[in-house]
């Protein structure tokens, strides 16, 4: 079972993180485990959805379990949805701003540089309870206050106007998912499931464990560049990440690469 962490629960001396399992199902979060890993010390529970590097996305009945668990506990949530709008099944994920009431203790995070292209320029947003307000005033002025006069307009832009370019980004990256699927079902040799959400393929190769060693062979023998597993977690070396968010003409060339380095 391959360990890639979407859940965290966060507390005491370190956190303590919550492997997902892969089988048949594809990318699984085991509700009962995230829980049981919430001891007396833990203040907040961290959840990536959709998940980079697995794809994997919380369903709202995952979600709405897992708010009620914090309600119960009173932990607050600390929810990474910056994928959100990266999803293949509806307009946009489940999130927990579908099911969070205003005094809910939820504090989301997201991103300018995912749906709106705008990654290098570091600049996002945090939704929080109103009694966090003096506090993340605090935490701005430290570390993000400088961000420049036209990224600022820019991100303005985006918000109000960025509709369009948020639909074109995701169906360029559906068409992206197509290609690289296929592509790589058709070499009987890779395994994966199909990422109901982000931008990237999570796969493993049949006879590769050092995936690492492979992301090496494939930039020199098959001029293709993908990310081993292990650059995101140390226990599930086995994959390997794609990144489908580009044109078509360019992921065919890539994948035929791939697929013809494979079939060999």
């Amino acid at each position: 079972m391959a360990e890639y962490r979407a859940a965290i629960a966060i507390g005491g001396a370190r956190p303590v993180s919550v492997p997902m399992g892969f089988g048949n199902d594809g990318w699984t979060l085991d509700l009962d485990r995230l829980f049981d890993a919430a001891g007396e010390r833990t203040r907040a529970i961290f959840i990536n959805s959709p998940a980079n590097p697995t794809g994997w996305t919380a369903s709202g009945d995952e979600i709405r379990a897992i708010v009620a668990f914090a309600r119960q506990r009173g932990l607050w949530i600390v929810a990474d949805e910056v994928y959100h709008r990266y999803f293949y099944e509806g307009e946009h994920s489940p999130s927990f701003y579908d099911v969070g009431e205003p005094d809910d203790q939820i504090i989301f995070a997201n991103t300018f540089s995912k749906n709106w292209a705008m990654t290098g320029w570091r600049i996002g947003w945090l939704s929080a309870p109103p009694a966090l307000g003096g506090v993340i005033e605090n935490l701005i002025q430290y570390s993000t206050s400088g961000v420049a006069a036209f990224m600022q307009r820019a991100a303005t832009v985006a918000l109000n106007d960025g509709e369009d370019f948020i639909g074109k980004q995701v169906a360029r990256a559906r068409i992206g998912r197509a290609i690289v699927c296929d592509g790589l079902v058709a070499t009987g040799r890779a395994r994966f499931a199909e990422p109901p959400g982000t931008f990237y393929l999570f796969f493993t190769v049949d006879g590769f464990a050092d995936t690492r060693g492979l992301a090496r062979r494939l930039v020199d023998e098959a001029n293709v560049g993908v990310a081993p597993g292990t650059a995101f977690d140390g226990n599930g070396g086995e994959f390997m990440r794609l990144c489908f968010a580009r044109d078509a003409g360019q992921l065919e060339e890539a994948t035929d690469r791939l697929a013809a380095w494979l079939k060999r």
